[in-house]
């Protein structure tokens, strides 16, 4: 599964944590993230990730593009909802995507701890079968 990855400035720290934690599964899957984000999960994890532009310049469309051509199957984005900036990714349009094309989507750590498991437990496995 393709799974996209993106967190705000702020939340870069947080993002690493939870990719550590579920580095086992998430290694079994294609990771995806905006170009920091990507760079930083490389680093404490070894995975190896996709990356996109950075979200500011772009890369969150690169984002909407792939959920739009049906290649994203879970989306995990951390945001601070008190420090929006247009120097961040368009979190909002990103999400509208996600609930345009049913891409399970997580905003925070709580949320994205259920879909990681999830997607482990194979609750996911629906996506495979909705693919062209």
């Amino acid at each position: 599964m393709n799974i996209g990855i993106i967190a705000h400035n702020s939340k870069k720290s947080l993002i690493e944590d939870f990719c550590i934690a579920y580095k086992g599964i998430l290694s079994k899957h294609e990771v995806y993230a905006t170009g920091t984000t990507g760079r930083r999960i490389e680093e404490v994890t070894s995975l190896h990730v996709h990356k996109f532009l950075a979200g500011s310049v772009g890369g969150d469309k690169q984002f909407t593009e792939m959920i739009e051509r049906g290649d994203m199957d879970l989306v995990i984005l951390f945001y601070n909802p008190v420090m929006m900036s247009s120097k961040e990714p368009d979190i909002q349009a990103i999400s509208r995507c996600c609930d345009q094309y049913n891409i399970p989507v997580a905003t925070n750590i709580a949320t994205a701890e259920c879909l990681i498991l999830g997607l482990a437990r194979g609750d996911l496995d629906w996506r495979e079968q909705i693919r062209y």
